[in-house]
């Protein structure tokens, strides 16, 4: 079998990167900057107030697609796909 710790940085890599993006999105945007998102408005309802409540889960659920996806290209650049 091959060496695969670069393999593993780079799965490391991507998981560290939608953290990040799930925190800042559901921590920064759903709490600590809920006021001056608040001050705009969509669809009726205040900004902050939708991160807190959806954004945040919609864009968890965005990162589940987006992980998978990356996942199947760097599966397949180390060949180690599952067919």
């Amino acid at each position: 079998m091959s060496d695969l710790s670069g393999y593993w940085a780079e799965n490391v890599r991507l998981i560290i990167g939608c953290l990040i993006v799930w925190f800042v999105v559901s921590y920064g945007f759903g709490i600590l900057l809920v006021h001056p998102l608040n001050s705009i408005s969509i669809a009726g309802y205040d900004l902050g107030f939708w991160f807190a409540q959806q954004g945040s889960m919609y864009i968890f659920v965005a990162l589940i697609f987006f992980y998978a996806a990356k996942m199947n290209t760097l599966d397949k650049k180390y060949n180690v796909q599952e067919d």
